[in-house]
């Protein structure tokens, strides 16, 4: 079978982070959702998503193709309904598609979002669901619990030095070359997962459920909280609460960061901090790209949303339920905007349009010091969130 992962108009309310790829390769939990699909279907997946990610992202088309909402994340008990599909079949629950299987003639129809003659199942289910952007952080300790779950059932962890102090270690799992010496691991209160070759320096206290994954570090001293998720790849100290770090990005030294999801490619400077809470303990509002506004949440503890290539200055102070686009650059002293658009530069004293090129040599130093190249289908995707970006600008 094919199966494709689709985008919904959800894609939207998820923004910044889906600026820059499908919502199936957010991370939440140990694996993207992509990667938890893939590895429950025992296949490979491709995407229909927004045109200008489909060079990054392509499609892939056969006789017979299973599509699959992005933003569901799997189960057993889905997983086993979306194989038993029979063309021109559909899973709903209320009004949201979960999966539906088309044949070649009827693809091009579902992507103009044409639905006729398909048979609809609904069906009642338990799942993880991204509405929002912060349902990234608010859903990830459930997602913890799931991913580990699937990834240790009927496996050994890797050794743990007997230097760290471990609280009720069968729920710790080492990947193969994860290594950490003199830390204090709690995983009374929800697992503990450290992937492969990532490394957690002296010190360090690790409070689950928790996931730090490949090649990442965590360094000395610092104080990681359930429901935190560090991508592949990432650099973190000081204190970390309920945050998911979706890779490559790195806060590396002191400050708090909480309730807050961070993308790839961002660089957080020491001793940044920012507010969850509010002094009068009242809702979040959040700014939604589709209301171009600020929104309600239903949540008391709503951080930071960061995109993609983003940059903060040392010492910089973000306020409660703040949205910064992608490929910005703030500095400066103050409680910065709760809303930042892409490729903006500056802060308190003021804000002026980030030049698109010299955004994009930074990018480009980046991924070289990952050994990763940067493409020219990188460069077409930033380029059209560049002018995007246009119609957002609050300067």
């Amino acid at each position: 079978m094919n199966y494709i992962i689709f985008d919904n108009f959800r894609r939207n309310y998820l923004l910044p982070i889906s600026f820059t790829r499908p919502v199936a390769d957010i991370r939440i939990g140990i694996l993207t959702i992509r990667q938890k699909w893939e590895k429950q279907l025992n296949s490979k997946t491709s995407s229909l998503t927004e045109e200008y990610l489909g060079k990054n992202y392509p499609i892939e088309k056969a006789d017979n193709n299973i599509l699959i909402n992005g933003s569901v994340c799997p189960n057993d008990k889905l997983v086993e309904q979306v194989k038993s599909l029979k063309p021109k079949e559909a899973l709903i629950t209320g009004n949201t598609i979960l999966a539906m299987h088309v044949e070649a003639d009827d693809l091009e129809k579902i992507g103009e979002g044409e639905t006729h003659g398909i048979k609809e199942i609904e069906i009642d289910a338990e799942y993880i669901k991204l509405n929002e952007s912060w349902d990234i952080f608010a859903r990830n300790s459930q997602a913890i619990h799931e991913d580990f779950n699937f990834l240790t059932t009927g496996r050994k962890s890797a050794p743990i030095s007997p230097t760290n102090k471990l609280i009720d270690q069968e729920n710790i799992f080492f990947e193969e070359g994860a290594k950490a010496e003199h830390c204090i691991i709690n995983a009374s209160a929800g697992p503990v997962y450290i992937g492969k070759d990532a490394e957690i320096m002296e010190g360090a206290m690790i409070r689950g459920p928790v996931a730090i994954c490949e090649n990442s570090t965590v360094k000395m001293g610092a104080k990681i909280y359930g429901g935190t998720t560090i991508g592949p790849y990432c650099k973190v100290g000081g204190e970390i609460n309920n945050c998911v770090f979706i890779g490559y990005s790195n806060k590396a030294h002191d400050g708090y960061l909480g309730n807050s999801v961070i993308g790839e490619w961002c660089n957080i400077g020491a001793g940044t901090s920012n507010s969850n809470l509010k002094n009068t303990y009242d809702e979040v509002r959040l700014w939604s790209y589709p209301e171009q506004t600020f929104i309600r949440t239903g949540l008391q503890f709503c951080g930071l949303i960061m995109g993609d290539h983003t940059k903060c200055g040392i010492n910089t102070t973000f306020n409660t339920g703040t949205v910064i686009g992608v490929s910005a650059n703030v500095y400066g002293p103050g409680f910065q905007r709760n809303f930042i658009a892409s490729f903006t530069w500056g802060g308190t004293s003021g804000f002026q349009q980030y030049d698109f090129e010299k955004a994009i040599d930074v990018a480009k130093v980046v991924y070289q010091r990952r050994n990763r190249e940067f493409t020219q289908n990188d460069r077409d995707i930033l380029f059209h969130v560049f002018k995007e970006s246009l119609k957002n600008k609050k300067v």
